[in-house]
């Protein structure tokens, strides 16, 4: 079950409650599934109940209570769990992936996935007023609307319908990709930047760190098709050790890769690695670097594989600025398996921010939405290749598949946007 159906399902479980008659509410259009919080279970959590309990004219405990056992009684939903004044804890079958499940509909689906019908038969009249930037919201608006099955078009004059604050000055000399973003990132009612900023190819710049991450996964594929191996959805298994960073990456001292700061892949450009004078992005650089290039091992003195999980080589004579070169991974990647990932839920909720995009006639939403998956993603990256004389596993595979899933969504929403998605940068 992905948590698109899981959304639905609860969703079913308010209109079930609703027709009998034990709850008196409008079944609202979405029910958000996140994971869950501190002091919370499972796989998925909701707040569907506190969001319905003052409609209702009940206790959110009461409405937690009276969905939790219409929710327990659906097919792939193992236990719900009430916590704390109403939130409810949703753990999935033991069979049910939910990462994988993602994975496989985003594979089916490629860059349609999010295309839905919640404008299905509707026609979208825009009228605009003849501005650079009017146009270019308006052209994106048109793609977003037929994304969810309606038609919109456009027209100029009086009385304006779409009018986002115009640009202060033409952005034709950014080039298309920079010029569009300028105008499509901003919120309608904000000014926006007509200035080189777009351009500059480092991570304060959020196209760059978009388009960079889609950049990232399609070399990772390139290098994982001259090791051998392809990807295929399945447990990510990333460990998680006491003391470990979010994908099982510990600081000097032990973890599967002893020699990077856990800090370094926390963040996704490495604020911690960044005052030692590298951030991660200078640590991912090398990802289109053939899979037999080689790194002299620092502990062993051997050389062994270069992949996008390892630093650039190390200088001769390192000084207190390096990035220590990481080292073959300890132990088996796939010996305990994680909780989903933080990448799943911005994948997850990706069919929503398309509908809010389209039904608001706001792109600024799908842009602001790519960034997060782009900043989710790249803390994944090292991990997606073997490193050393580590073999290409069953993981590697099954993280490969999550990171070509993200670049998916990632082209998708670009080119909604107008804007080119790299396969080299």
């Amino acid at each position: 079950m992905t948590p698109v159906e899981l959304s639905r399902t609860v969703l079913h479980a308010v209109r079930r409650a609703v027709d009998d008659g034990v709850l008196s509410v409008t079944v609202p259009e979405r029910a958000v599934v996140t994971e869950p919080g501190p002091g919370g279970c499972g796989d998925f959590a909701t707040t569907i109940a506190l969001q319905l309990a003052r409609p209702a004219g009940e206790p959110p405990l009461r409405v937690a209570e009276i969905l939790r056992a219409r929710l327990a009684e659906a097919e792939g939903i193992r236990d719900v769990v009430v916590t704390g004044p109403g939130f409810l804890n949703i753990s999935l079958d033991e069979q049910v992936d939910p990462v994988a499940a993602l994975v496989r509909e985003i594979r089916e689906k490629g860059t349609r996935y999010g295309y839905g019908d919640a404008l299905a038969g509707q026609v979208v009249a825009l009228r605009v007023p003849y501005e650079v930037r009017a146009e270019v919201v308006a052209d994106a608006v048109v793609r977003l609307v037929a994304t969810q099955g309606g038609r919109a078009t456009v027209e100029h004059g009086e009385p304006v319908n779409l009018r986002p604050v115009p640009a202060p000055e033409d952005p034709a000399p950014l080039g298309p990709d920079a010029a569009q973003w300028a105008l499509l990132h901003p919120a309608p009612h904000d000014r926006p930047r007509i200035s080189a900023d777009h351009l500059i190819q480092r991570e304060s710049n959020p196209l760059f760190r978009v388009r960079y991450a889609h950049a990232r996964v399609r070399a990772l594929g390139r290098n994982a098709a001259r090791l051998g191996f392809c990807a295929e959805p399945g447990p990510i298994g990333l460990v998680d050790p006491p003391g470990a960073g979010p994908f099982g990456i510990r600081g000097q001292g032990g973890g599967r890769r002893p020699g990077v700061a856990a800090e370094a892949f926390a963040d996704p450009f490495g604020t911690s690695a960044r005052a030692g004078g590298r951030s991660l992005l200078g640590a991912l650089a090398h990802a289109d670097a053939g899979p037999l290039a080689t790194r002299a091992n620092a502990d062993t003195g051997l050389l062994a594989p270069m992949n996008a999980g390892t630093a650039p080589l190390a200088p001769e004579n390192p000084g207190a600025d390096s990035l220590p070169v990481p080292t073959a991974a300890a132990g088996n990647a796939e010996s305990t398996p994680a909780a989903p990932t933080p990448l799943l839920t911005p994948l997850a909720a990706h069919p929503r921010i398309l509908a809010v995009a389209a039904t608001r006639r706001a792109p600024d939403r799908l842009a602001r939405h790519l960034v997060t998956v782009a900043d989710a993603v790249l803390p994944l990256l090292p991990s997606v290749l073997p490193v050393g004389e580590e073999k290409p596993s069953a993981a590697h595979r099954a993280r490969l598949a999550l990171a070509e899933a993200a670049g998916t969504v990632l082209a998708g929403g670009l080119s909604l946007l107008g804007i080119d998605a790299p396969e080299h940068l």
